[in-house]
């Protein structure tokens, strides 16, 4: 009970460094706005089976044990507050960041039991202004015993739209602080090493810029810490490398897959076949290496070309265009000098016809 898990101590950090994973900053008048940005505030009532005090929910349970936790959420201000209430699962974006909040990226295969499954709650919370009220969540255990950790997120955020139904959608997180309470859940305390098994390597866009993809994933209810990656992209058979990427201080969740995104450098997508040299390590001496063909079709360099807002905007540049165009423009700042100076040398002639008029006038 007392030993700390590699994961709680993972969490115990993230909750420290990330904002997001804890209380954002508050407002600087806490008598016009108590609750700061978020709109209102919560505190953890942390159960017996609490493995350590810690602002998430740690817990050890046993297998078909049916639980109730409680999170009680307050409204300071003289609003009401309608607070939405999400539940997700631990997932690895495309920099190697652990998210516990809403995402679209899909549960991998070697997931048995998903978050979302384990823990049910309601989808939102009505506070009047000056109440306090205990968002209760539900938890029920898989029956079967298992190793390793259950790792997800409960995302608390205020609902500012007046006409807004109840539910949570992409669209209302935008430019909003939020809370993400985590939790881990386990029936035991038994040491279990991540795992790492290769997917799949093929061609499609990152921020509309042609890339290769690395799909791998981690079959294991364990945290993948310090991870690191290394891959090389080459034409089959030839040992030039087109295209790398290193990065290091990465995440890799629980049961998780990351697509790891390696740039083609802005250049034009070539059909081929080619081969992907990769290297994985991690925390707990994990290390991987594979080397996986794969194939660009030419529909496939065809579509994502086109796309590809680099190689749009370069060819987008017409020379020949650009060259009658500026062979115009100095054609009409020459035609512009002429005209100006055909007009003062006419001006200048007038001057001097009108003194000459105006000499023989007097003459006379």
């Amino acid at each position: 009970m007392k030993k700390r898990s590699k994961i709680t101590i993972f969490l115990l950090i993230s909750f420290v460094l990330f904002p997001l994973l804890g209380h954002p900053i508050f407002a600087d008048n806490v008598k016009e706005n108590p609750a700061g940005a978020v709109g209102f505030t919560y505190s953890i009532d942390y159960p017996s089976n609490q493995i350590q005090e810690a602002g998430y929910f740690d817990l050890l349970m046993t297998p078909d044990q049916k639980q109730t936790v409680k999170i009680k959420l307050s409204n300071p201000s003289a609003k009401k507050v309608k607070v939405l209430v999400g539940i997700n699962g631990a997932k690895t974006n495309k920099n190697g960041v652990v998210e516990f909040g809403d995402t679209e990226i899909k549960n991998d295969k070697s997931l048995k039991f998903a978050f979302e499954d384990i823990i049910k709650g309601p989808k939102e919370v009505s506070l009047a202004p000056g109440e306090s009220k205990d968002l209760e969540l539900e938890i029920t255990m898989p029956k079967t015993e298992f190793d390793g950790v259950i790792l997800g997120g409960i995302r608390l955020i205020r609902d500012d739209s007046a006409d807004q139904k109840a539910g949570i959608s992409g669209a209302q997180i935008k430019n909003k602080y939020q809370y993400i309470i985590g939790m881990t859940l386990q029936v035991n305390q038994h040491k279990v090493m991540p795992a790492l098994e290769l997917n799949s390597v093929y061609a499609d866009q990152f921020n509309y810029q042609n890339t290769v993809f690395i799909n791998f994933s981690n079959t294991k209810a364990a945290m993948l810490s310090d991870m690191s990656i290394e891959v090389q992209i080459s034409k089959q058979g030839e040992g030039n490398v087109l295209y790398e990427t290193k990065k290091k201080g990465m995440r890799l969740a629980p049961n998780s897959f990351i697509d790891f995104p390696v740039s083609m450098q802005g250049e034009r997508m070539v059909a081929g076949n080619y081969s992907a040299h990769i290297l994985v390590q991690g925390s707990d001496d994990v290390r991987e290496e594979w080397t996986k063909d794969f194939e660009i079709t030419k529909e496939e360099a065809d579509k994502f070309n086109t796309r590809d807002v680099g190689l749009v905007a370069e060819k987008g540049i017409n020379w020949l265009v650009i060259t009658l165009i500026a062979g115009g423009a100095i054609l009409g700042i020459g035609l512009i000098y002429w005209l100006l100076t055909i007009i003062k040398t006419n001006q200048k002639n007038n001057k001097v016809s009108k003194k000459i008029s105006n000499r023989r006038k007097k003459s006379r």
